[in-house]
């Protein structure tokens, strides 16, 4: 009896411990974002290193908006990323829902196709999408871009909402289908409103991964008014020096979105890749 209690108090104490030591890990890396951010250049790089800015200003932030087009920056990636996750959320969704409804030959074989494609880098594709894009004078544009994206996210968004649709009775079907309702009716009325976990957790992968892109859109985009805002982070790195307080200021506003969609969103996320990742 001592021992089981034993064991059950040192069980506690080391789930505590390794708690504790990943929410330092996560959370140090954006403390430090914000104390850098904070700091004037002039005392960047003073010894001993302040963890909490003696003299914290916000000129770093105030730089963003005033000598940076950062506004511009940060509104072309709303726009790209949340173009490209509707078309992923929509192609999937209709997809998923199919690939689990019908039995068609070969449907094994294009759901193992589906995770194929997430085995290879996407590097791998730079240079076909740079020369296919080209032909079709889709370089330096925004659509090339989301296209680019939409092709990244939709085999897995597929993948997830299969899962998540296979989980739903077709019994929910035939039931409608013997009251009348055709097929795309049992869908849109019927499945498509228990989805929503599954669809909610769909859009916020499929935003996370357009919205932390870097290199398709290093090479697609030249103007610098189409750029995003992981363009903008990475032109702070400079020739001599880099801005460190500015490239953190602009991080934070970048990291902001995310913060959001995980505070509100990330029962729907865990749920949906859950059930989209694990289910055959």
């Amino acid at each position: 009896m001592a021992g089981t209690k034993t064991n059950k108090i040192v069980t506690r104490v080391a789930s505590y411990a390794i708690l504790t030591f990943m929410t330092l890990l996560i959370f140090t890396p954006i403390f430090w974002m914000i104390s850098t951010s904070l700091k004037s250049e002039a005392v960047m790089f003073d010894t001993p290193i302040e963890l909490i800015p003696s003299d914290p200003t916000l000129d770093s932030y105030v730089n963003l908006w005033s000598t940076y087009p950062f506004l511009t920056y940060l509104r072309n990636s709303i726009f790209i990323v949340s173009v490209a996750t509707f078309f992923s959320v929509a192609v999937s969704t209709f997809a998923g829902y199919g690939i689990s409804r019908f039995n068609f030959r070969g449907r094994g074989i294009f759901m193992s196709f589906l995770l194929a494609t997430q085995l290879f880098p996407s590097i791998m594709l730079l240079i076909p999408y740079y020369k296919t894009f080209k032909t079709l004078n889709l370089i330096d544009s925004h659509f090339g871009l989301i296209i680019a994206y939409v092709s990244f996210t939709i085999p897995f968004c597929t993948w997830m909402m299969r899962g998540y649709f296979a989980g739903i009775s077709k019994d929910l079907d035939q039931a409608a289908a013997i009251d009348g309702a055709g097929r795309f009716r049992v869908f849109s009325s019927v499945i498509l409103p228990i989805a929503w976990p599954g669809i909610a957790a769909t859009a916020i992968y499929a935003f996370i991964a357009g919205w932390n892109e870097y290199l398709f859109a290093l090479v697609f985009l030249n103007s610098a008014e189409k750029k995003t805002v992981s363009l903008a982070i990475g032109q702070l790195i400079g020739e001599y020096r880099i801005l460190w307080n500015d490239m953190m200021a602009a991080s934070f506003f970048a990291l902001v979105p995310m913060i959001i969609i995980f505070i509100f969103f990330n029962r729907y996320l865990v749920e949906g890749l859950s059930a989209g990742a694990v289910k055959e």
